[in-house]
C-alpha cells in the first residue's frame, strides 16, 4: 500500500523525497487501516456477550452517537450523529455496545443509506426486537469541499423496522425524543 500511496503522491505533482512527505505513505497506510477496522470486525465481536435478560418493553434510545464514516464514491469523510432506538423483547443490549455497533459499519467504505439501514438490520438480528429506529445525520465533505460545494448542508436518513415501521405512535415517540 505504502508504493501505492507514493505513486499518488508523484501523480498528484508532489514529491514524495521531500521533508515531509518521507514518512506519509507509512502514515496514511496506518490511518486507512485505522478507518476502514470495521471490515476487520463481526457483529458478534463487538456484542462480546453483553445481551441481557429484560422484562422492560419500554423503548431505550441512545442519542447523538458520533460516528465518523468515508464516502465510498470520493473516499472522503462524512461525518455526525446517530440516534438510535428499539423495543426490547426480552433482551436489552450493554449501553456501549450500540455505539460500537454504530462504529463497527461507519469504519468502512460507506453511503450513509447503507450505513442506516445495516445498523438498524444488526440490532432486529441480535436483540430480536419488537422493533428498531436509526436516524443518521451527516455532513459529507464530498459535498462540501468539492462538487456543489456546499458547506451547511445536512443529510439525513432513517431506518425504521418493525414496531417502528407499523406503528405510527411508536415512530412519533422516538422521534419526538431525539430531538
Amino acid at each position: 500500500m505504502q508504493q501505492q500511496i507514493r505513486d499518488i503522491l508523484v501523480e498528484i505533482g508532489e514529491d514524495p523525497e521531500r521533508e515531509g512527505l518521507l514518512d506519509t505513505p507509512k502514515r496514511v497506510e496506518k490511518s486507512l487501516k485505522f478507518l476502514t477496522r470495521g471490515y476487520r470486525q463481526t457483529l458478534e465481536e463487538v456484542v462480546n456477550g453483553a445481551l441481557f435478560e429484560a422484562e422492560s418493553d419500554d423503548m431505550v434510545i441512545v442519542r447523538d452517537i458520533e460516528f465518523f464514516s468515508m464516502c465510498e464514491h470520493h473516499m472522503l469523510p462524512f461525518f455526525g450523529k446517530c440516534h438510535v432506538g428499539y423495543i426490547p423483547k426480552g433482551k436489552i443490549l450493554g449501553v456501549s455496545k450500540v455505539a460500537r455497533i454504530v462504529d463497527m459499519f461507519a469504519r468502512r467504505l460507506q453511503i450513509q443509506e447503507r450505513l442506516t439501514r445495516q445498523i438498524s438490520g444488526a440490532l432486529m438480528e441480535i436483540l430480536g426486537a419488537e422493533g428498531v429506529g436509526v436516524v443518521m445525520e451527516a455532513r459529507h465533505l464530498c459535498m462540501q469541499m468539492r462538487g456543489v460545494e456546499k458547506q451547511h448542508s445536512v443529510m439525513t436518513t432513517s431506518s425504521m423496522v418493525g414496531s417502528f415501521r407499523r406503528e405510527l405512535a411508536t415512530r412519533n415517540e422516538f422521534t419526538r425524543l431525539i430531538r
